[in-house]
C-alpha cells in the first residue's frame, strides 16, 4: 500500500535533499519545510478544486458591515472569496470596486438642524435624531464655536456609536439618541450630517479590504453563502494525510525545494526541478478533469448575469 502521510512525506525529503541524519535536518525544520510549502505556496501556484469551499455566516439586524475576522475567523484561513453569493437563499450581486457599489447605492449626507443650539456658554447637549436609522461611519454633528471655528464630533463606526473630535458625545444608530459634550461651547444652530437608510433583504455585496458590505442594510438575521479558495490543511502528526493523497509527492518535492534553496544547492535543485513540474500537472490534472464536465458560461447558455441583477440574459 502506498503511504501518504507526514511521515511518508518526511522520509521522501530526506531522500530528495540527502539528509538521513536529524542532525543535518530535524524533524523540527523539516516540519516547518513542508508546512511552509503546503500553507503559503501550494494554493497559491494551484488553485485546485478540492480547495474550493462553501462559506457560510450570518448577517445581524441593521449591521451592514463585518470584517473577515468578525465572521469567519483568521483571515490567514482563506485566500480569495468569489461569486455567486447567496443571501437567503436569493442570488445577489458581487463587487470589489467601491466606484461600482457606491454608483448604485450612494451614501449622500442628509445635513439636518438639530433641535439644540449654541449659546456660547453651554457644552452639553443632547436629543434625538427625526431621521433613522443611519449608517454607522457615517455621522457627524457640526457647529460655530465662539471664535468663529469650525467644531465636529464625528464617529468612528464602532457598535457603540462613540463621537470624537472637538470633544465627546454618543450616538444609537438605530433609535436616533445622542448626546454630545463639546470642548468649546457652540453659539447657534448644531446641525447632524447623516445617511438614513431603509432596512430589507440585501440583494448586494461589496467585498473591499478584507470586509463585507451589504445593501440593503439587513433588517434582521439573514444567512450569507458565497465560495472562497482555502489554504490546505498542514500536517501534524506523522499518521495525517494530506486533503488529497495524491499530493503527498507533490508536497515532498515541493518542501525539498525550500531546503534545498535555503542550502544554496543549485546543483540539486536543478536535478528535482522536472519531477516537481511533473507531480505539480498531476496534482492539477484532477481539476482540469473536472472543470471539463463545465460549460462555459456566455449570454447563449444562460449563465450570464447583468450587474447588479439577478436576471439571466
Amino acid at each position: 500500500m502506498a503511504l501518504s502521510d507526514l511521515d511518508a512525506i518526511r522520509k521522501k525529503v530526506r531522500k530528495l535533499t540527502q539528509s538521513p541524519s536529524v542532525s543535518q535536518l530535524s524533524v523540527s525544520d523539516l516540519d516547518d519545510y513542508i508546512n511552509t510549502f503546503i500553507r503559503y505556496d501550494f494554493p497559491e501556484i494551484l488553485r485546485t478544486f478540492n480547495l474550493h469551499k462553501p462559506i457560510i455566516f450570518s448577517l445581524e439586524p441593521n449591521v451592514d458591515t463585518y470584517t473577515i475576522d468578525s465572521v469567519l475567523g483568521d483571515i490567514n484561513n482563506y485566500i480569495t472569496f468569489n461569486p455567486p453569493v447567496y443571501i437567503a437563499g436569493f442570488k445577489a450581486a458581487f463587487s470589489q470596486s467601491e466606484e461600482e457599489f457606491y454608483n448604485v447605492y450612494p451614501f449622500n449626507s442628509s445635513i439636518q438642524a438639530t433641535a439644540n443650539s449654541g449659546d456660547g456658554s453651554t457644552f452639553v447637549f443632547s436629543g434625538v435624531l427625526a431621521q433613522v436609522p443611519i449608517l454607522p461611519g457615517k455621522v457627524a454633528f457640526t457647529a460655530i464655536g465662539a471664535n468663529n471655528n469650525g467644531l465636529i464630533l464625528q464617529d468612528s463606526g464602532t457598535p457603540t456609536g462613540i463621537l470624537t473630535g472637538d470633544g465627546v458625545g454618543t450616538i444609537n444608530y438605530v433609535t436616533g439618541v445622542y448626546s454630545l459634550t463639546f470642548n468649546s461651547a457652540p453659539i447657534g444652530v448644531i446641525n447632524s450630517q447623516t445617511v438614513p437608510y431603509s432596512a430589507g433583504r440585501p440583494t448586494s455585496m461589496l467585498f473591499f479590504q478584507n470586509s463585507f458590505t451589504f445593501r440593503p442594510v439587513p433588517d434582521q438575521v439573514y444567512q450569507v453563502q458565497l465560495e472562497a479558495f482555502i489554504p490546505p490543511i498542514e500536517l501534524i502528526a506523522g499518521n495525517q494525510n494530506p486533503e488529497l493523497n495524491q499530493w503527498a509527492q507533490y508536497i515532498a518535492y515541493g518542501a525539498a525545494k525550500k531546503v534545498l534553496e535555503d542550502r544554496l544547492d543549485t546543483t540539486t535543485l536543478a536535478a528535482i526541478q522536472p519531477e516537481f513540474n511533473r507531480q505539480e500537472r498531476l496534482v492539477l490534472r484532477r481539476t482540469i478533469v473536472q472543470l471539463t464536465n463545465e460549460r462555459t458560461a456566455s449570454i447563449y447558455n444562460g449563465y450570464g448575469t447583468n450587474l447588479f441583477s439577478n436576471e439571466r440574459f
